[in-house]
């Protein structure tokens, strides 16, 4: 993490060097593409899981250094909070049987994570936030057991200077503040990465903001959080207000938030790592030795340290992420809208639908965001995150016709999106079989408007019904969502309630 951290955080001179490393880097990264060292087209895609773990009771288990030393896996490693781990899977090329490639890989991984978890009592949960967290569960003790996740907390605490206000209204209200971060630790996703030449790049990122809303309509999976029914998709505000650095003036000012959806479309890469230094202070200003420029005019290829440490603290919906790999650059996409779970189905499921469609829209003549406002994109996403399934979405207009209409969210994805998509595939060279399958999941989560989010709800008020107090019916729906989990039928098929239940 850097060798100059002093007792109580950063002195001026470790700010005032990162400062200037981080203006060198920019002009670093912009060397590095005007002189188009970037890496060819290698159609590679990448995949992370936030996960949980949960007892057989179905509540939290802080335990997430016994688990991954039974694990014993460099594809699984810690996350913010003691009951979450993350696990990586190495990056493939999209074409063939991928897809169901992926789903093995993840079967086959998560299920050995069962198990050894299982050892200590505990168990995988894949799912947005976990329902039975409690308040008491997220305080700065349960933040892992990790450096820079406390350098981390301590910078965003002192820069906020004052306890952070959760308040996020929905079908409930949650209102609450917090001394740490560790609610952000409620918020598992899923991160879905493409390399990208850098022409290509600001198409692919458009494409991406452009669906980030659909995204989350078919597939939000985090309706509670300290037992309030808040969003269809809690996480974003939830992440937002966990992060926040700005204190309540800052906001009236209009200072934007680390946790930020964007602005405007853009025409390259540099433009986002551009905005992030120009916006958003330095958290971690922690340097390295390299000297980018140095690097550069010796023939060689930086690794931009500290414009990939800034960029990581800056927490965009799709973010820009720049990489060398067997000393070639490369730049890539992050999708990080996504919840975990319900399954690993599921999971790739989005997945196609993500790949394909990004691809036919970054390659369509008349682009999605020439027809259509930044603001209804940023839009679109909060109405998917409130509303789920249910959400009506803004879209242009198909034919010659101008503007745009509001449509159901499922609608459009039926009978315009999964066109799209199954094209993208189809131009990925996936085969028939892999895009069928995938694509036939969320179609039928449009058809029946079932998500994971919508089945909580669901059997959370089928076992309210049944006499169940509150805090006893989240643990009764967690314990048997971890069961049909684990079974592995996409939730779409999942029976609402309980066996025995009418």
């Amino acid at each position: 993490m850097g060798e100059k951290v002093v007792a109580d955080g950063f002195d001026l001179s470790d700010r005032q060097r990162y400062r200037r490393k981080l203006h060198e880097c920019l002009e670093g990264l912009g060397r590095l593409l005007d002189e188009k060292r970037f890496d060819r087209p290698k159609n590679l895609m990448g995949l992370e899981i936030e996960l949980n773990l949960a007892g057989v009771d179905g509540m939290p288990k802080m335990m997430n250094a016994e688990v991954l030393e039974r694990i014993a896996s460099r594809d699984f490693q810690t996350e913010l909070g003691m009951f979450n781990l993350e696990v990586n899977i190495v990056p493939h090329r999209l074409g063939g049987r991928v897809l169901d490639q992926l789903a093995e890989e993840l079967r086959t991984g998560l299920g050995y994570a069962h198990r050894k978890a299982a050892e200590v009592d505990a168990g995988i949960v894949m799912i947005g936030i976990l329902p039975t967290l409690g308040r008491d569960d997220l305080v700065h003790a349960n933040l892992s057991d990790v450096d820079r996740y406390a350098l981390l907390n301590d910078q965003i605490v002192a820069a906020r200077g004052e306890h952070f206000q959760l308040d996020i209204e929905g079908v409930e209200r949650l209102n609450c503040t917090s001394a740490s971060i560790a609610p952000e630790s409620a918020c598992t996703s899923v991160q879905l990465h493409l390399q990208v030449t850098p022409g290509r790049f600001a198409d692919v990122w458009n494409a991406a903001q452009a669906i980030a809303g659909v995204q989350i309509a078919v597939g939000a999976n985090a309706p509670f959080l300290f037992g309030q029914e808040l969003w269809r998709e809690s996480r974003p505000p939830l992440f937002l207000q966990a992060t926040d650095t700005r204190p309540p003036e800052l906001v009236a000012q209009g200072v934007r938030p680390r946790t930020w959806f964007g602005e405007r479309w853009v025409d390259s890469a540099y433009e986002l790592f551009e905005e992030n230094l120009r916006y958003f202070p330095a958290l971690l200003p922690i340097c390295d030795e390299e000297e980018p420029l140095r690097v550069l005019d010796d023939g060689g290829v930086p690794s931009l340290q500290e414009l990939v440490l800034h960029n990581g603290t800056v927490y965009r919906w799709n973010r820009p992420v720049y990489g060398v790999a067997d000393g070639v650059p490369h730049l890539r996409v992050e999708n990080r809208v996504l919840p975990a779970g319900p399954t690993v189905t599921d999971v790739i499921a989005n997945a196609a639908f993500y790949y394909g469609l990004v691809r036919a829209l970054a390659e369509d003549a008349k682009p999605v965001w020439r027809r259509m406002a930044f603001e209804d994109a940023e839009a679109n996403f909060d109405a998917a995150c409130r509303h789920g399934i249910d959400a009506e979405l803004v879209w242009p207009r198909a034919g010659r016709g101008a503007g745009t209409q509001k449509v159901a969210a499922v609608k459009l994805v039926r009978d315009e999106l999964l066109p799209l998509a199954a094209a993208g595939l189809d131009a990925w060279g996936v085969e028939a079989a892999d895009r069928d399958r995938y694509l036939g999941v969320i179609e039928e989560r449009c058809r029946r408007k079932v998500n994971g989010a919508s089945w909580q709800v669901d059997t959370y008020h089928r076992a309210v019904e049944a006499g169940l107090e509150r805090e006893a019916a989240l643990a009764a729906m967690t314990r048997r969502y971890g069961e049909l989990m684990r079974e592995g039928e996409p939730v779409h098929l999942w029976p609402v309630g309980f066996p025995g239940q009418g």
